[in-house]
């Protein structure tokens, strides 16, 4: 039988994991078991950090890994929490905990990629459409029906201007 960790040794373990500088030169481990399987935890994340953002088809894949990541990391803290361990398995623990903040954190700060990017180049897109078609309702620019401005062009001169600053 082992002798399990003191409440002193078991506070320090604690604070050690919860210090916002714990991932300060910490390793990414090179594996880990989650749920009874062991995933190559440093090779995923150096595979999707390559690559700068995350493809729209692996995201699903990198959100599931981050979700199981931080429920392990939920579960080794609340093993340490209890205080059933050893003093060694707990370091041993509070060590595992670490890396796997060390991955999230990686995994954290990786773009999303073609989200944020279309959302931007569509908005650019649909403006460029607003300010061609209020030029042409207010005669700015050639319309092929033909057809003069309303009395409310003037109003809209203005918006025109403010518009043309947000497209070039």
């Amino acid at each position: 039988m082992y002798k399990t960790v003191q409440e002193f040794e078991r506070k320090q373990l604690l604070e050690r994991i919860d210090r916002e500088a714990a991932t300060v030169g910490a390793q990414i481990p090179d594996e880990i078991e989650i749920q009874g399987e062991t995933i190559e935890l440093r090779d995923f994340v150096f595979e999707i950090k390559r690559r700068d953002t995350v493809p729209s088809g692996e995201r699903d894949r990198v959100e599931q890994a981050k979700k199981n990541l931080r429920r392990e990391r939920r579960h080794r803290r609340d093993i340490i929490d209890a205080g059933e361990v050893s003093f060694e398995r707990g370091e041993t623990l509070a060590e595992s905990i670490i890396g796997i903040d060390r991955a999230l954190e990686s995994l954290e700060q990786l773009n999303p990629a073609d989200v944020e990017q279309d959302a931007r180049t569509k908005e650019a897109a649909d403006t460029k459409r607003w300010v061609r078609f209020l030029k042409q309702a207010l005669g700015h620019e050639e319309d092929t029906s033909g057809r003069r401005p309303g009395w409310w062009a003037g109003m809209m001169n203005s918006q025109i201007d403010s518009m043309n600053l947000l497209t070039g």
